[in-house]
């Protein structure tokens, strides 16, 4: 079916796939995040543990809205964990790293999300897309907020 939403096709295409890179990097910190909580341990183990659990939480929440933004494109979402690898730019880790590496591992998955993020508002902002680009702001936000607690954690 042919849609009319007022962004051409190649513009809805366009924003499409950077909206899957972003869904692609909040995944894979969202996974990242929840197998920290699940990990952590040392003297910070608490406040890390419900850090992370509140951090991972958020995340999981803002998958959805991206997805359904995609789709609202009129494209099909990332379906499974080779695609998200496909299109993310967040590596996984190999073993379990100590509490002040995942804090830092953190931050840069954080970044990483904020550079997709502002990848994006191009496409969007070229689509005259607000509903792209009100998503883009409110995930910068997030984003931002919280890399500065990261890291305010790893000053000495």
């Amino acid at each position: 079916m042919k849609i009319n939403i007022g962004i051409p096709e190649e513009e809805r295409s366009a924003i499409s796939e950077s909206l899957k890179k972003l869904l692609a990097d909040t995944y894979t910190l969202y996974q990242k995040t929840h197998s920290y909580h699940w990990n952590v341990t040392g003297p910070m183990f608490q406040t890390l543990h419900l850090l992370f659990m509140t951090q991972y939480t958020e995340l999981w929440n803002a998958i959805d809205p991206i997805a359904e933004r995609i789709r609202s494109l009129g494209y099909y979402a990332p379906m499974g964990g080779w695609e998200f690898a496909k299109y993310s730019s967040i590596t996984e880790d190999k073993e379990v790293p100590k509490a002040k590496e995942m804090i830092q591992h953190l931050v840069e998955g954080n970044e990483a999300v904020i550079r997709t993020a502002r990848a994006a508002y191009a496409p969007a902002e070229k689509g005259n897309d607000q509903a792209t680009l009100d998503l883009l702001t409110q995930r910068l936000d997030v984003h931002e907020k919280t890399a500065w607690m990261l890291r305010s954690l790893l000053e000495e």
